[in-house]
């Protein structure tokens, strides 16, 4: 293929990197009679436990409280159900280059630069990502300070509804064996655990393509006892005992679609308790606008200072992603993460592919990097205009179906080491705060990408892969060819294949897995109660001091239900010695 034609073939696929086509079936939705719109909700209510969203964790913590509590549950978006860029893997990245302010996810780029996005529905961040399911290692359960048997029995839990084992097909079966071959070894076959070596994880996409979120683990729930409302915006904790030692929290002020302001309290007695589980950036976030956090931060904003907290947004990081574009002479299978190389050094090797990227010619919208967001992200707002999207886009439609053909190798940082800070940049829940994740700050974090790159060049030139990748072109070229798509808003440099520390810095994504800003140990305890304050707790992934596992939300549902069960526990314990 000609020069011309490669660099049209990898900007083309590149931009289309999150969008699949695949496949098609009818999907049962379940029918949950406790959601509502929070236009429905009185304007006071009282429960036993108030959880601040309905994501990736709150769902499975709020179905384990309501089998003997009266929950409230507080979510910013709507329902996943009936969303076919949510359910259907053959719209995957759909739902992520939605900009609109419906949109299941909301976007945001880090003070770093690099292009991100949050999750804005009922099941979080599981109703948008890739759906690899996997468990923590036991050195990390062990560090986190928990209970091994609940752990597992809450993981069992979380997989009798949404895990599966994948469909391995022969682009993810060439991958697996060119890990081996290049020395990621054992083979630990299919499984949950996280195992050195190269294994093949689940999935939380059945058999049939559609996604299985955190918000299907509600069926585990008490009707009777759980109220879910959409589209429910909290914007402050109630802290009514201002100007005491300790502050208690004691209710919470939200708002719905309309802009009218409600009040949920804390029903009479000690043990009840408001749980945020907002993640990584919107619960830091909450705490911030409710009077917790840094108080110079605070009073800067004009917020009433209810306790200072100094390490609330702190420690924030994200995982670093790069990859590398390896263009297909033959069709491939349509596939996202299946299977992962977890080396000794430090990273994580996954892989996605499909034989057309972005779907038929006539229904490319080109995913997360398309001409809508990263494709003309590098062009000063005023020049994207709706007419240059469209004829960009258009442009693309263009395209020889070729173009569109072949996957993608990556790696992840394990960590990381390298973290940053939240801060809030209005007084709006509505609004992104700011983000800095410090990207390969640490010198270890860049020592092990370079390490990670150098192992995804010998699985491209591998015997078991050679199928897939054209002879003529070098592991050199791709490199040159991927660092030159507009995939961040960092600046570009050239001839990067010499430079594997520069390509890292050049090319780095996000991957979804940020985590921190409510630490174990600084914000909250290890049953993850608010330092310094009484009935409130944080239960996320902002609770986290590393990434567990190589994809986290298997972990994050599993604390949703460990947390509930220990409550549970506790709850009884109390009881019955009354």
């Amino acid at each position: 293929m000609s020069g011309s034609v490669w660099g049209e073939f990898f900007t083309s696929a590149l931009t289309a990197f999150l969008l699949f086509h695949g496949f098609s079936s009818s999907h049962q939705v379940p029918k949950f009679s406790f959601l509502r719109n929070a236009t429905d909700a009185p304007t006071v209510s009282y429960y036993d436990y108030i959880i601040v969203g309905g994501g990736t964790a709150g769902c499975p913590l709020a179905a384990t409280l309501s089998k003997k509590y009266k929950v409230l549950v507080l979510e910013r978006g709507g329902s996943p159900y009936g969303n076919p860029n949510i359910t259907n893997l053959s719209a995957f990245g759909a739902a992520l280059s939605d900009l609109s302010a419906s949109s299941p996810s909301q976007r945001f780029v880090s003070e770093d630069g690099v292009i991100n996005s949050r999750a804005r529905v009922l099941g979080g961040g599981s109703c948008l990502n890739a759906g690899f399911y996997t468990r923590a290692s036991p050195d990390y359960v062990r560090r986190a300070g928990w209970e091994g048997k609940l752990v597992n029995e809450s993981y069992e839990w979380v997989e009798r509804v949404v895990a599966f084992e994948p469909p391995m097909g022969e682009w993810q079966s060439a991958v697996r064996d060119g890990l081996i071959e290049a020395g990621v070894k054992p083979n630990n076959g299919f499984t949950y655990d996280h195992l050195y070596g190269t294994k093949v994880g689940g999935t939380i996409f059945d058999h049939h393509g559609h996604r299985h979120t955190a918000a299907d683990l509600l069926s585990y729930a008490n009707p009777s006892n759980l109220n879910v409302l959409l589209y429910a915006t909290a914007r402050s904790i109630i802290f009514p005992s201002l100007g005491k030692r300790r502050p208690k929290a004691h209710g919470v002020v939200f708002e719905d679609s309309k802009g009218i302001k409600h009040r949920a309290y804390l029903k009479y007695g000690s043990k009840s308790e408001i749980i945020i589980s907002a993640g990584c950036l919107g619960s830091p976030q909450l705490l911030m606008l409710s009077g917790l956090g840094p108080a110079q931060h605070l009073k800067a904003h004009n917020i009433t200072v209810v306790l200072d907290h100094p390490m609330v947004g702190q420690s924030v990081s994200d995982n670093p992603m790069n990859a590398v574009f390896v263009p297909s002479p033959v069709p491939v299978e349509v596939s996202l993460i299946e299977v992962v190389g977890i080396t000794q050094n430090g990273t994580y090797i996954e892989a996605a592919s499909g034989e057309n990227f972005a779907g038929g010619p006539s229904t490319r919208d080109f995913g997360m990097f398309s001409p809508k967001i990263g494709q003309l992200s590098t062009v000063p707002p005023k020049q994207r205009t709706a007419e240059a999207i469209a004829k960009a886009t258009e442009a693309m439609k263009e395209l020889n179906e070729a173009a569109f053909r072949g996957g993608f190798i990556l790696e992840k940082i394990m960590g990381p080491i390298s973290s940053g800070h939240l801060e809030l940049r209005t007084r709006d829940p509505n609004d992104n705060p700011s983000v800095t994740f410090n990207y390969f700050k640490e010198p270890t974090d860049l020592h092990r990408c370079v390490a990670g790159i150098n192992l995804i060049r010998r699985i491209i030139d591998s015997k078991s892969f050679s199928r897939f990748r054209y002879d003529n072109v070098s592991v050199a070229t791709l490199l040159n060819m991927t660092a030159s798509a507009p995939i961040n808003l960092l600046p570009k440099h050239e001839n990067l294949s010499r430079s594997p520390e520069q390509y890292c810095r050049d090319t780095v994504m996000t991957i979804w897995h940020y985590h921190g800003g409510c630490q174990t140990g600084a914000v909250v305890d290890r049953d993850y109660r608010v330092f310094g304050v009484d009935s409130l707790r944080v239960v996320d992934g902002s609770t986290f001091h590393d990434s567990p596992g190589t994809n986290p939300q298997a972990t994050v549902m599993m604390l949703g239900r460990y947390v509930g069960v220990r409550i549970l526990r506790e709850r009884l314990k109390i009881r019955h010695q009354k």
